[in-house]
């Protein structure tokens, strides 16, 4: 069996974050064109911070389903989750995927809010209640997150339906690689921001 992979980003957060890195850089850029090294070296390593979060809670966060496993990228960590330690996929507050290894909740995929619902189309509904009822607006295609669950949980039925899901899986397969270089990085500027300000 063949699968494209598919990769999932927040648009709207991308958006934002291009946003506010750039009022930021404008802001450093002001105070080097003002010549004012002092307000630059009190308040510029805020304005790097802020670059530096925006970019870790926006920007990088990421989906991708590929054919032999999942890549969750949060702020802190990337999850590599295999089809076979998959045990339940939730949309109630953003894309959850439930593993003996314990749940990973994937940060660029949030639920919606609860008027989504309103706004989607009945089609959407349908498809998204695969014939089981009532949809949690977290479950609706429109949505990031439901859209998301729908390709992993056709993809993790198919592979389920086909005997995959039950050949080899050890508990051990789930993979955490924490981001040290981004933790590391907000808390050398968390720091020179409070003492840029403090001095």
């Amino acid at each position: 069996m063949r699968f494209a992979p598919t990769t999932f980003r927040p648009v709207f957060g991308r958006i934002l974050g291009v946003v506010v890195e750039l009022i930021a850089g404008l802001g450093i850029v002001g105070f080097i064109v003002a010549g004012d090294a002092e307000a630059l070296l009190r308040y510029g390593w805020g304005l790097l911070l802020l670059i530096a979060v925006v970019d870790a809670l926006f920007w990088r966060p990421s989906l991708h389903v590929a054919e032999h496993a999942i890549t969750v990228r949060n702020v802190f960590s990337t999850i590599t989750v295999p089809w076979p330690a998959i045990q339940r996929i939730d949309t109630k507050y953003a894309l959850t995927l439930y593993t003996s290894a314990g749940k990973v909740a994937v940060w660029a995929s949030p639920a919606p809010n609860r008027y989504a619902a309103h706004n989607a189309a009945a089609s959407d509904a349908r498809l998204a209640s695969n014939g089981m009822g009532a949809v949690r607006p977290g479950d609706l295609l429109s949505t990031g997150s439901g859209a998301a669950a729908f390709v992993i949980r056709r993809h993790w039925d198919e592979l389920r339906d086909d005997g995959l899901l039950d050949a080899g899986y050890e508990a051990g397969s789930v993979r955490r690689d924490i981001h040290w270089v981004t933790i590391v990085v907000l808390g050398v500027l968390a720091v020179a921001t409070v003492l840029g300000i403090a001095l």
